[in-house]
């Protein structure tokens, strides 16, 4: 492989360069990624008021719901990385021919995902072991939420292709489209048409097969411009799905780590579940928006090693990471002075709000490791690193569960759980960073 180089730079300049790069996609990226943490905090805000129970009972659904998703997130973010390789290589068709595999994957994969979840979904919501009444509520939202699923994993292949082009202002516009909506589908049937806990499911669904119907209408077209053909190809969505395996296995590996935590915080009690549900939407949001950073990461680390610039890919990393570690110090100083403000958004009970205050520090504390880990892992992704990904996630998983599943037995209460959180986080910048340093990442070429 033939490396390309360049005469030194100015690093003043380089530095502006990248930052106008990382601005011009991140901030974008951020409304998109935002989203979907905007609709489950959009419906904790409807549904709260309803009650405890019942705020507990979307805290358990909304933790299998977004696990049905998010393990296939392969789908934005391997395809992310394979477009922007080739469009570093300056093949468009091949690149929005990549992304369409995608999308016929995301069909297949949601169709499946719905035979499960509709029959096994009492099952499931039983496995946290919830009060039969915050059980019933999760397993109503549940069951009407699985029916968007397929819309879902639409978005995110969608979203990877336009990631991949170096276009986030679309899903931008489209993540806007629909969170307004959800807001406005949510409040209508929960309190209009009287529906409850059932009418916040039905808002869901509905606006996520909107933004599906966008993205679609938008990739269709570049197709046609482009020359791509949108039938589907087997042989290209196998590759797709081979690519996504390891991505898979990490994403199924930081989902477990998700799920354990509520199911410990259901243990301590119907409080303790409300609290970590509200705290677990502000900790996503914040995800997302440090994430909105590795977004750019992917795309730009991509298009650079597709482009066999070595250099480029070196220099941009290091600089997104100090863009990470600054985003999350703003972060974590935002979360320490708006917490007396926050709690009273999504519940008026003292108990919970007095469980999830002290808790919340910890999260705050945590969000400078946390600008480290979001942006490492979108640089790797974006380098089509999967294979050590899926291990380190794996090695971190081992770390948490049995600190985690201790809490009950040792005291604490919610607040334990999350230094258990934070060491996790912990455990993934360590695993993260010594392979950034090796430099084993940056393979060139518009196939890795």
């Amino acid at each position: 492989m033939v490396v390309m180089t360049q005469a030194p730079a100015d690093p003043r300049a380089t530095r502006r360069r990248h930052d106008r790069e990382i601005v011009a996609l991140a901030v974008p990226a951020f409304g998109a990624l935002t989203a979907e943490p905007l609709f489950v905090m959009a419906d904790s805000a409807i549904i709260g008021h309803l009650g405890t129970a019942q705020l507990a009972g979307l805290g358990i659904a909304s933790v299998l719901l977004t696990t049905a998703v998010s393990v296939f997130v392969f789908l934005a973010y391997a395809t992310t990385a394979a477009v922007a390789r080739r469009v570093g290589a300056g093949d468009l068709q091949a690149a929005i021919r990549q992304g369409v595999d995608g999308i016929w994957l995301a069909l297949l994969l949601g169709a499946g995902v719905i035979a499960v979840v509709l029959p096994s979904a009492p099952a499931l919501v039983d496995l946290f072991g919830a009060s039969n009444t915050a059980a019933s509520y999760a397993a109503t939202y549940l069951r009407i939420s699985a029916l968007g699923i397929p819309a879902m994993l639409v978005v995110l292949a969608s979203t990877g292709i336009l990631r991949g082009l170096q276009d986030t202002r679309t899903p931008l516009y489209v993540a806007i489209a629909g969170f307004a909506a959800n807001a406005a589908l949510n409040v209508g049937l929960v309190y209009g048409a009287n529906l409850g806990i059932a009418g916040s499911a039905w808002g869901t669904v509905i606006a996520q097969w909107g933004m599906a119907a966008a993205y679609l209408t938008v990739v269709v077209r570049g197709a046609h411009r482009h020359g791509a053909s949108l039938r589907p190809d087997p042989k290209g969505i196998r590759t797709s799905a081979q690519a996504g395996a390891p991505l898979l296995v990490r994403t199924l590996s930081l989902r477990a780590i998700l799920m354990i935590a509520t199911a410990v915080a259901a243990r301590l009690g119907d409080a303790d579940v409300a609290a970590h549900q509200i705290i677990l939407s502000l900790w996503s949001l914040l995800a997302f928006a440090l994430d909105a950073i590795a977004i750019a990461g992917q795309a730009i680390i991509g298009r650079y090693l597709g482009a066999n610039d070595i250099r480029g890919a070196r220099e941009a990393c290091r600089r997104m990471v100090e863009w990470g570690i600054a985003t999350g110090i703003v972060l974590g100083l935002l979360v320490i002075v708006s917490r007396p403000l926050f709690l009273p958004l999504f519940t008026s009970d003292a108990m919970v709000k007095d469980t999830a205050l002290p808790a919340l520090l910890m999260v705050a504390l945590s969000q400078p490791i946390c600008g480290i880990v979001f942006v490492l892992d979108g640089v790797l992704m974006g380098a089509g690193d999967g294979p050590y990904l899926a291990g380190a996630m794996l090695i971190t998983l081992a770390a948490f569960a049995p600190v985690a599943l201790f809490v009950p037995t040792l005291g604490g209460g919610l607040t334990a759980l999350w230094g258990a959180m934070t060491l996790m986080m912990i455990v993934r910048m360590l695993t993260l960073w010594l392979r950034a340093r090796s430099g084993r990442w940056m393979v060139t070429g518009a196939t890795r």
